[in-house]
């Protein structure tokens, strides 16, 4: 009798475990469907408004202006911009920790250069933003007298440092997933380490470490809070890196903060400016997805 009761309980659960399961997956894909619905319904209400033509084909973003402009060009700029420097530091320098950690470092040293990566992962962008505004900008203008207090340079290195555990991390998780007896192949025909981590690995390697630069491009794409606090509110077309710029997310936090009322033409750009965000970021997962399959069935 004892035995039938639990071998009951034992089907009970067997039952409800899967149910639970999938009700905690539908919860999240339906949670994604309603923001995407969100995003596509204000943008037509704001592309009701302003010509979808002029929004990607004007030079100007004047949204406050008594004759307003919503080109969203400057905005792009902006955020790419941003993205430009972070890759400049967060690629090299991630991608140099990573080959460290798999090929050169031993034990004890991976143990604590990987806890002060994951640190660095951890730090709240708020901070960041505010190490960009008051150290790193001050000591790029003791560099660059000419530099501005509110600039792109300053977040763009900033949001580097910020993505570049991430790189360095899915980089040496790729690194380190290459068969040992390939290593092992390369320094039987006579190649050096070095030889070997550059003309065997990385390539053995390269699905993974170009899909952890995508994402870590994309995740400075719709990075916030650093572009907020250091980058200004200046939308501009030209490349200056020394003067201030404003990203789509930070205009998107300007809005947000009470800049304008609910209804309002300039309230329902923060959605047509978020779907474009959105469209950027999902491109960039769609690639890094594409090149990890497509690298990976070639090796």
């Amino acid at each position: 009798m004892i035995l039938e009761k639990k071998s009951k309980k034992k089907v009970d659960v067997e039952k409800i475990i899967p149910k639970l399961l999938f009700l905690m997956a539908a919860i999240s894909v339906f949670t994604t469907i309603g923001i995407i619905l969100t995003l596509i319904f204000e943008t037509f209400i704001f592309f009701d408004r302003v010509s979808i033509v002029e929004f990607f084909t004007a030079s100007k973003w004047l949204p406050f202006a008594s004759v307003p402009s919503f080109g969203i060009m400057p905005l792009i700029v902006g955020t790419l911009k941003i993205t430009l420097i972070a890759a400049v530091v967060a690629v090299p320098v991630g991608l140099a920790t990573a080959i460290f950690l798999s090929e050169y470092a031993s034990e004890k040293t991976r143990r604590i250069i990987k806890p002060i990566l994951e640190v660095l992962a951890g730090i709240p962008t708020i901070v960041y933003g505010f190490f960009a505004l008051t150290f790193v900008t001050p000591v790029l203008r003791e560099l660059f007298p000419s530099l501005d207090m509110f600039n792109a340079l300053s977040p763009g290195i900033v949001v580097g440092i910020m993505i570049m555990p991430m790189v360095a991390s899915l980089s040496e998780d790729a690194l380190v997933s290459v068969p040992k007896s390939i290593r092992e192949g390369a320094y039987a025909l006579g190649a050096t380490k070095l030889e070997t981590t550059i003309k065997v690995v990385l390539p053995a390697a390269i699905s993974g470490i170009v899909a952890s630069i995508v994402l870590g491009l994309s995740r400075a794409i719709g990075e916030t809070m650093i572009v907020s606090v250091a980058g200004g509110s200046t939308p501009s077309m030209n490349m200056d890196v020394t003067s201030s710029i404003q990203t789509m997310t930070a205009y998107i936090v300007q809005v947000s903060s009470g800049d304008a009322g609910y209804g309002t033409t300039i309230y329902y750009s923060i959605y047509a400016v978020g779907m474009t965000l959105f469209v950027f970021t999902l491109v960039m997962n769609l690639l890094a997805q594409f090149i990890s399959r497509r690298f990976r069935e070639e090796y």
